[in-house]
């Protein structure tokens, strides 16, 4: 699987492009986007209101075309220049050249009022489904992008007023409750409460602690907080995250791709079917006694042309998978693009890390076993001795003790050996704590039932060189872990796998209290990654393999989809996941699955639904049972249909 990762802004099309054979696109935005039609649609009516009332002035047919020639011109010019446009770079067959001539060829055969209709309907078709991929990417956007314009700069005891980009690293910014955090940092000062509800999807509001990491996006709640700079604004979590979706629409699904090639194949056969419903009759005339009336026939190969306008596919497809990825973004899913959307649709294996993805990465103390002495005796021993370590286990220890209120004696000549554990001499007393390696080297005899009683991290400590003890800590799952293997199964995904550099029996303990049938231990990152790329290998195997982003990265490179858990600030895992969960919570992934299978019927509706509709009112049409204001509103009607169930993507509950 192939990895392409920019973190630049492209400006992505809505799916029509003059590759694409697609409809004609409006550059202007708002109110101004429906003066055209406005002004065709008043004199469309005034003109036919004047033909019903045999108003004098019409009685000049060339006054009348001049009419409807002008009625015309706001919403068509548009349509002929990109026609033109595109004729110009080689692409004859687009859906304007096709509207073009449709439109022509209704004003040749004096069919004026549906000539300026087609366009006229078309245009306001048009208008409202880019109005629903504007709404659809401006909801993205106003998730992620909170629109900060200034940014409270506090320099040597002044405020300054500034742009978040001229922000440097290390300046000190200030956030008023209730206001956006503009770039990433760490909290100074004192603690904080924020919403990072824009980031991760998550309601609950986070307790922050001084010195925390703060990233940009996130709401200051109940007080100002100050924040110190450590990312540009251009490398801020959240522009990173608005690049991601941007970029996503460039990653085209196989149903997108699909589409485009359709529409290159389709318009030329359309055009080539329309001149056919013309020739044929007029050859059968000529050869027999039948009387081919020119106009009849050419009247129903515009009505053909009209209807087979490929609008409803070539903008809702692409429009369904933009709004699964918004979707995903509300959820505080990301993908990388519509077709991780769509691959993630096809995952029948999950490969899943332990550290990290489905355990908290933080230990605790779950027993202490004290033969030698009192537990909380030898317990303030080994905070002692640990409490200048700089080890996560050792942290965990001595607050577990403090926890306890356990009074901790100071200490004199602590060392530590990295990889080992630690010594130092405590009232009198030479304690050391650490693995059963620093022990046996030191000739202390530990018990061969030491421990075993729990599974997990253990600590031994020895007094005065003899076995005092030991305490187990171990990591503790995410409160969703267990439900989100329950929802992957109940998603029909049964096997699960879960795979650790953890020892074998703690590995296997956590799977079995988990429900996850096939666990590996003892693993390198190079295991790690032989294993996931034999599955993936597999004939019938669509893996996704879930890793933190840090040192899973290969592994994640290898799998069918590579999905990182809490990677929102590490740039490994942007780098190397198609997916990043940024709740850090496993049950998203199910989410994900559910999105991804919820955009891909939609599309399929999408593809099935409006080819099905044309065919039928093509055969109609060509048979002279359907009119170009039928033809009309049948192509608009299809394919604001169209957008409206691509648009359930993003108002639907996961």
């Amino acid at each position: 699987m192939e990895h392409h990762h920019t973190h630049t802004h492209p400006h992505p099309d809505h799916g029509c492009g003059n590759d694409g054979g697609c409809c004609h696109s409006h550059h202007s935005a708002g109110a101004s986007a429906w003066t055209a039609p406005v002004i065709s649609a008043v004199m469309l009516v005034a003109g036919m209101l004047m033909t019903h009332f045999s108003v004098e002035l019409f009685a000049n047919r060339l006054i009348e075309l001049a009419w409807y020639i002008l009625a015309f011109l706001p919403v068509g010019l548009p349509v002929m220049k990109e026609a033109a446009e595109g004729i110009g770079k080689g692409d004859i067959f687009n859906e304007n050249t096709l509207m073009v001539i449709a439109c022509i060829g209704a004003f040749c055969i004096w069919e004026l009022p549906e000539a300026v209709g087609v366009m006229l309907f078309s245009s306001i078709g048009e208008s409202l489904q880019h109005g629903a991929v504007d709404r659809a990417r401006a909801d993205i956007s106003r998730l992620i992008d909170g629109g900060v314009k200034k940014v409270t700069v506090i320099h040597d005891g002044k405020t300054l007023h500034v742009e978040p980009e001229n922000v440097k690293i290390g300046e000190t910014v200030e956030v008023g409750p209730g206001a956006r955090v503009p770039l990433d940092g760490v909290l100074a000062g004192s603690d904080g409460i924020f919403d990072t509800s824009a980031l991760t999807g998550e309601s609950v509001p986070r307790t922050i602690e001084c010195g925390g990491e703060v990233l940009a996006g996130m709401i200051a709640l109940r007080k100002s907080v100050n924040v110190k700079v450590t990312r540009l604004y251009s490398d801020s979590a959240m522009q990173r995250i608005l690049a991601m979706v941007e970029n996503a629409s460039s990653r085209k699904a196989q149903a997108e791709m699909f589409i485009r090639k359709f529409a290159r194949i389709y318009t030329p056969v359309v055009l080539v079917l329309a001149a056919l419903l013309v020739a044929v009759p007029a050859l059968i005339g000529a050869l027999s006694t039948y009387h081919f009336v020119f106009s009849v026939w050419l009247y129903r190969a515009l009505v053909f042309l009209v209807i087979s306008c490929p609008c409803a596919l070539v903008i809702s497809v692409p429009l369904g998978y933009y709004a699964g990825i918004g979707a995903a973004s509300r959820a505080g899913i990301l993908f990388k693009g519509g077709n991780y959307l769509e691959a993630i649709t096809k995952v029948n294996v999950i490969a899943m890390d332990k550290t990290g993805t489905l355990t908290t990465g933080r230990f605790s103390v779950v027993s202490v076993e004290s033969p030698a002495m009192e537990s909380d005796e030898m317990l303030a021993l080994m905070a002692a001795a640990e409490h200048g370590s700089s080890h996560p286990l050792a942290a965990t220890l001595t607050d577990y003790a403090a926890s306890l209120g356990i009074t901790i004696p100071s200490t004199e000549n602590m060392a530590e050996k990295a990889g080992h554990g630690v010594s130092a001499r405590i009232n009198g007393k030479e304690v050391m704590a650490g693995n059963a390696r620093m022990l046996s080297d030191a000739g202390i005899v530990i018990p061969s039932d030491a421990g075993k009683s729990a599974m997990g991290t253990i600590i031994y400590c020895a007094v005065d060189r003899q076995y005092a003890g030991c305490a187990i800590l171990a990591d503790t799952a995410k409160p969703d872990a267990a439900e989100a293997v329950e929802k992957f199964r109940n998603l029909g995904i049964d096997n699960i796998v879960m795979l650790s550099g953890d020892r074998k029996e703690i590995v296997e303990d956590f799977a079995s209290r988990l429900g996850i049938t096939e666990a590996r231990g003892e693993l390198l990152p190079q295991d790690k990654a032989g294993y996931v790329e034999k599955l993936a290998s597999t004939d019938g195997n669509i893996v996704a393999f879930v890793g933190d982003g840090m040192n899973d990265a290969p592994v994640l490179a290898l799998s069918n989809v590579g999905i990182a858990m809490g990677g929102l600030g590490s740039d490994a895992a942007i780098e190397s996941a198609d997916v990043v969960i940024q709740t850090d919570a496993p049950s998203r992934i199910a989410t994900a699955i559910k999105i991804g299978r919820t955009t891909r019927a939609i599309v399929t509706q999408n593809i099935v639904g409006a080819i099905a509709i044309k065919v039928l009112i093509l055969i109609l049409g060509a048979m002279g049972y359907a009119s170009l204001w039928g033809a009309v509103f049948a192509d608009v009607g299809v394919a604001l249909l169209a957008v409206l169930n691509s648009m359930r993507i993003m108002w639907r509950r996961y």
